[in-house]
């Protein structure tokens, strides 16, 4: 048994992440807490930096030099490390970002939200740039993605972000390490591009800073077609009775989870509901709307905010007359009672 902000730091390990820099904030103080523990016996480095500016700072510098790093927070400290996040998605450098989302806006509560989804999938830096963004539902998952989230921020070389809630980062559930997971392990990848030294070669140069006219606009011209990529490449979801759904659920994180115990009590009084769960948020899986754009099907998006994942749904399917919403934030989760009810108001 162990809690999802432990789950993320042990996947993380696993993943070969050797150096961490991170600043206290409920409610994701136990994955810190752990790494301050494990990363030690790994022969890795753990550093609670003197803030969160800090923080985001040295994981750029680490991952520059050929590290596998990662740093952790919640909402208001992701906020302060968003300069941070733009330059190192400006170098080109892989790094992982970990945010147990809470109530905001402002200091807010510590109980758990949603409303880091633009943030985290509009990109809350500056500039034209985007961060790979994955959303467990549960403990399990949440290792296995913390996993794939370093693997694909390698490959790609661009930051990704691990997006969770307080809930989630704080509840405890068993824990099942599969030895065969075909997640390739990032660390066994060559960074001919890292500042590992003079080594008798061609200096690297790693940075986001474009003086000359026009350099600028080629690597943000370089980077849309690397987006581009990944959009075709790394959507991901998970389906449930699609086929024969008149209403189908949309959520993800915490609120899949909820949604489902809504979707089974449903099916039992013989209301055809489905759920699509993005897994990632960016790139949204518009694939898993495609077969079933079709005026006899509605939509109901529920999360806890007030209708940020909704917009990506809006413009997926591109009917609004199709899409319904529920939504509370600031510490607020809606309960299977409520989709329930919001579903039979919808028939």
């Amino acid at each position: 048994m162990i809690t999802g902000n432990e789950a993320i730091a042990e996947g993380a390990l696993d993943a070969g992440c050797r150096f961490y820099a991170g600043y206290p904030i409920t409610p994701q103080n136990e994955l810190p807490a752990y790494m301050s523990r494990r990363m030690p016996q790994l022969g890795g480095i753990f550093i609670q930096a003197e803030s969160e500016l800090a923080a985001i700072n040295m994981v750029f510098g680490a991952s520059a030099a050929g590290a596998l790093a990662m740093t952790s927070s919640s909402s208001p400290g992701i906020s302060l490390k968003q300069e941070g996040i733009s330059y190192i998605a400006g170098a080109r450098l892989p790094a992982v970002i970990v945010n147990i989302m809470r109530g905001g806006p402002g200091l807010g509560n510590i109980w758990p939200a949603q409303s880091d989804y633009f943030q985290a999938t509009k990109s809350g830096g500056h500039g034209d740039y985007h961060c790979l963004v994955l959303a467990p539902s549960t403990v399990q998952e949440a290792y296995e993605l913390v996993k794939l989230a370093f693997y694909l921020a390698e490959k790609y070389r661009n930051p990704a972000i691990l997006l969770a809630d307080g809930m989630l980062g704080q509840m405890m559930e068993p824990l099942v390490k599969n030895p065969k997971s075909k997640i390739p392990n990032p660390k066994d990848r060559r960074k001919e591009w890292a500042l590992t030294g003079c080594k008798g070669r061609a200096p690297n140069i790693v940075k986001s800073f474009y003086m000359r006219e026009g350099d600028l606009e080629k690597l943000n011209l370089a980077l849309q077609k690397h987006y581009q990529l990944i959009q075709a490449k790394e959507e991901r979801y998970e389906g449930l009775f699609l086929k024969d759904a008149q209403i189908i659920l949309v959520a993800y994180g915490t609120m899949a989870r909820i949604s489902k115990v809504a979707l089974h009590t449903l099916r039992q009084e013989g209301i055809k509901v489905g759920l699509i769960r993005p897994i990632a948020l960016w790139p949204f899986p518009k694939k898993a709307f495609a077969a079933k754009s079709s005026s006899k099907v509605r939509y109901l998006v529920v999360e806890m905010s007030y209708g940020q994942m909704l917009e990506d749904v809006l413009l997926t399917v591109r009917d609004k007359e199709q899409v319904e919403f529920l939504g509370r934030a600031g510490g607020g989760v809606p309960s299977a009672e409520e989709i329930i009810k919001k579903v039979k108001k919808i028939l």
